[in-house]
């Protein structure tokens, strides 16, 4: 079978791309590049190109719909916690108003910090809360949970950061 030489012209990244890969596995840049042009026209490699972008479209459709439940659950949970604290705060005399407001500077300083602590663990409190809601469901989520190796070492410090200051 005869072969039909072409000059072509690539980005400096792709060659050295693939000089790398001709190199690892010991072939020719000619057999790489003829491999890879022969899947690309075949008869089915517009199949398996649409299939995988199907299955990325797929995770990324998975990964808004918990975004878009995340944030709802966010919204509710300040919607309520705002109804709540504005329906049981009882308005405050002028003269504890200069102390309350410190009070409320440490407070939220405190939560500042704690949020920081949280943040930096990776936790998440949506994950939590819906765990705690719905046990059963495992693996809703979807996503690697690194904190299994903390087992309830993490509830502990979650119930330790949920104490008053």
């Amino acid at each position: 079978m005869s072969k039909t030489r072409l000059n072509i012209f690539i980005e400096p990244d792709h060659a050295k791309r693939l000089r790398q890969l001709a190199a690892l596995k010991g072939e020719t840049k000619s057999a790489i590049v003829a491999a890879a042009l022969s899947s690309y026209l075949s008869p089915d490699g517009a199949d398996r190109r649409e299939a995988a972008l199907a299955s990325r479209l797929d995770r990324l459709s998975n990964q808004f719909g918990r975004l878009e439940r995340d944030q709802t659950i966010l919204i509710e949970t300040l919607a309520l916690f705002i109804r709540y604290t504005l329906s049981v705060s009882a308005p405050l005399p002028e003269a504890h108003q200069k102390a309350a407001r410190a009070q409320g500077r440490l407070r939220f300083n405190q939560f500042v910090d704690q949020l920081g602590r949280h943040l930096q663990r990776g936790g998440s409190l949506v994950r939590q809360v819906h765990e705690e809601i719905f046990p059963d469901e495992g693996r809703f989520f979807g996503l690697a949970d690194d904190n299994e190796d903390q087992g309830s070492a993490g509830s502990e410090d979650h119930d330790a950061e949920a104490a008053p200051p």
